[in-house]
């Protein structure tokens, strides 16, 4: 078949090289404009872009699949539609315009977290299982029938990158699957069933730890944040980003929440219900560096409150 693909970050990299290796032919490749990347602000080709330039593949490049867009994907006439994690949505006419309409990986298990951040806010949740689904795209936001899905395990400790890295892998052979099913006539979609969830985009607050928190719901935030938009607190007015954490020895002393203190070499943080481990953190206008050496540089004399 004739494949338009539309991706933008890392994670739809598998897809799209899995896809380019295959018998079909990608005629186009939709991602986002080049954005100003570090604190040059440099603009850099989204990762989609420079894979697509890598394979040969020709490029649009849009931050809105508008009219314009619509247009050019229809002069290339395409069977089916791909997206996975392209950062817009497909509208009316372009939702009909591929033969076969357009399917979507998302890395959920439909209808549970719909949305933009489906693997962060699954870690947030403290979900024991997620997946990955590739689904027919209607225009109701992630509603469409689904023709595969595969479940994982959330690994112990897994942060939002080492997850979303493992399904984007491991959902590129469960979208090309479905790719060659429906250029067979044998792929089949069913309904969704149960009751959704949904998965906005995270904000800056989603990062903020409440130390309050039981002591699962703290580690299971940080990680669902990490890298973004990452997990911070406040000390004495300045904001703290924490990088890695652990969970304490469960004979660790008991500390209030946000109480933060060195036992040995570990320093060690309350929650509401028992502590932790920060292991790397990145305070205000410095590096990120192992716990312990920030906590010695604070010089601090017993403990001290983060909130």
């Amino acid at each position: 078949m004739r494949l338009v693909f539309a991706g933008t970050p890392d994670a739809a990299v598998p897809s799209l090289r899995r896809l380019a290796a295959s018998d079909h032919e990608i005629v186009a490749v939709v991602t986002r404009s080049d954005a100003p990347l570090g604190r040059k602000r440099v603009l850099t080709p989204s990762p989609v872009a420079q894979a697509a330039a890598e394979l040969g593949l020709d490029i649009i490049k849009a931050d809105r699949l508008d009219a314009a867009t619509t247009d050019a994907v229809r002069a290339l006439q395409p069977d089916l539609g791909v997206i996975v994690a392209y950062g817009g949505l497909v509208r009316e006419p372009l939702l009909s315009l591929p033969g076969h309409g357009w399917i979507n990986l998302h890395f959920s298990l439909l209808p549970r977290w719909r949305g933009a951040a489906p693997v962060q806010r699954a870690l947030i949740a403290g979900d024991a299982e997620t997946g990955a689904a590739v689904f027919q795209l209607v225009p109701e936001l992630d509603a469409g029938d689904v023709f595969a899905e595969l479940r994982l395990p959330v690994p112990d400790g897994a942060t939002a990158a080492d997850l979303l890295a493992e399904l984007a892998d491991r959902g590129a052979a469960l979208v090309s699957d479905v790719v060659y099913g429906i250029a067979a006539g044998t792929a089949h979609a069913s309904p969704q069933v149960g009751e959704p969830t949904l998965a906005p985009k995270l904000t800056l607050d989603d990062g903020r730890i409440r130390w309050d928190e039981p002591r699962d719901a703290v580690l299971s935030r940080i990680r669902g944040v990490t890298p973004e938009p990452g997990a911070h607190t406040t000390l004495a007015d300045a904001r703290l980003k924490v990088l890695a954490v652990a969970p304490a020895p469960t004979d660790a002393a008991t500390l209030a929440p946000g109480e933060i203190v060195l036992v040995g070499r570990a320093v060690h943080a309350g929650t509401g219900s028992g502590p932790i481990v920060l292991e790397r953190v990145q305070p205000a206008g410095k590096a990120a560096m192992a716990a312990a050496d920030w906590w010695r540089g604070l010089r601090a004399e017993g403990s001290v409150i983060a909130s």
